[in-house]
């Protein structure tokens, strides 16, 4: 597995186009071999989180040279974000637990 984290922070005014190509490219990563799940998050600060996950480096690799995503990563230097970072990384341990009264 392969996890990605990815933070960013927007410019003024953008909210709204963000979203909807946000959208998109949720439908569309969603649908690509190997992708397991996403989840964003807005801290405080206003700064955005991201966290993704693929099965594998080349899964990963798929999206992220994918014609259509590749659109949008222009689109996100050129208009969308202030800045942002992305790491890319391995698990080194897994530990899980659930609570047998959780409802999911």
């Amino acid at each position: 597995m392969v996890v990605i984290v990815f933070r960013s922070r927007l410019r003024q005014g953008v909210e709204n186009e963000i979203a909807e190509a946000g959208q998109r490219m949720y439908e569309l990563a969603s649908s690509m071999p190997g992708f397991i799940s996403y989840k964003d998050f807005v801290a405080e600060d206003g700064e955005n989180a991201a966290i993704v996950e693929f099965e594998s480096l080349e899964t990963l690799a798929a999206w992220r040279d994918h014609v259509d995503h590749k659109v949008v990563q222009q689109q996100g230097r050129d208009k969308f974000f202030a800045e942002y970072r992305i790491q890319v990384c391995t698990p080194v341990r897994v530990s899980e637990f659930v609570w047998a009264g959780a409802k999911g």
